[in-house]
């Protein structure tokens, strides 16, 4: 379910992927690279992950959301490599049968993705680079 590229996201492609006649609610997450963080300029974002590890992750944490709310149907991609300002990092694609569900899952995805997914962020700013932990 997890879909991992150093390409450009394809966000309708992902979307696409949760559609179903029955929802009355598809929601679309993006995570975009902001140019600051803590009144610090950011010229881009880089991501690493682990790649054998980070696709079980996800597996388990869509299988979750679909166990919490049944009916729903979740796709995810995150880019790695370096980004720029404006550029999409993170697609969480949720589809419910009722919209509520469609907020409580997506909510429940990115913070999931947050506290366990193995993927690592380093924030590249105009005068160094930090990693920066995973939080919500």
């Amino acid at each position: 379910m997890l879909e991992l590229t150093a390409e450009t996201l394809d966000v309708a492609a992902i979307r696409a992927r949760v559609d179903d006649p029955g929802f009355g609610a598809v929601l679309v997450f993006e995570g975009i690279v902001r140019n600051h963080f803590d009144g610090r300029p950011v010229r881009g974002l880089q991501y690493e992950a682990y790649p054998e590890l980070a696709g079980p992750v996800a597996d388990a944490i869509c299988a979750e959301a679909i166990e919490r709310w049944p009916g729903t149907k979740v796709a995810l991609a995150h880019r790695t490599g370096e980004l720029v300002i404006g550029e999409t990092s993170l697609v969480i694609a949720v589809g419910t049968p009722h919209r509520g569900h469609s907020y409580e899952a997506s909510r429940y995805v990115i913070e999931a993705i947050k506290e366990r997914l193995p993927v690592w962020k380093k924030e590249l700013y105009t005068d160094g680079a930090a990693w920066k932990a995973n939080a919500l």
